[in-house]
């Protein structure tokens, strides 16, 4: 893997060509790239089809891993966002109202519902999320196996620490 090299005040990742990163120098790097890449991102907005729907970054979630991993129960879903089937179950109506999604009785257990993206949508949050994950492949693509799950890995310890409070001074 590339190591992290200071020139200046910024980072690159030419290896060979400077000092290694120190903690420091990382954050710093990282306070000046996280607000690119969200700015990115919510200049990317939702297609047409879906811009009537007040969507939360966890219909994003739901939408990706149906797009990626298919059809899929409304327990597997909880599964794999965290969140207690209820909230799913709210978060599908939503999506089934506007015409997004499709609920399907599983052939298997007729108690159960399948959840899938509705034929129509499906061109529409394929364009819509598929820049992002074919910009994903290929930051993580010249990665080992052990790299990717270090750098997956270390978003997520981010995402759990940005979001504990600090307590006030008592």
């Amino acid at each position: 893997m590339a190591k992290l090299t200071t020139r200046g005040r910024g980072v690159s990742t030419n290896p060979g060509h400077g000092d290694e990163v120190d903690v420091d120098e990382a954050v710093r790097a990282l306070l000046l790239l996280m607000p690119q890449l969200i700015g990115r991102i919510k200049r990317t907005p939702p297609p047409d089809e879906l811009a009537g729907l007040a969507l939360a970054p966890r219909h994003l979630s739901l939408l990706s891993y149906l797009l990626f991993d298919g059809p899929m129960t409304v327990n597997a879903l909880a599964t794999r966002l965290e969140v207690a089937p209820t909230t799913v179950s709210l978060m599908i109506a939503d999506l089934s109202r506007g015409g997004v999604v499709e609920r399907h009785e599983d052939p298997d257990d007729r108690r159960r519902r399948i959840v899938s993206i509705a034929d129509a949508s499906r061109p529409a949050i394929e364009g819509w999320l598929g820049p992002g994950a074919a910009a994903w492949r290929e930051a993580l693509q010249p990665l080992t196996p052990a790299e990717r799950s270090l750098f997956v890995e270390t978003l997520r310890v981010y995402e759990r620490a940005s979001g504990r409070r600090a307590s006030p001074a008592s």
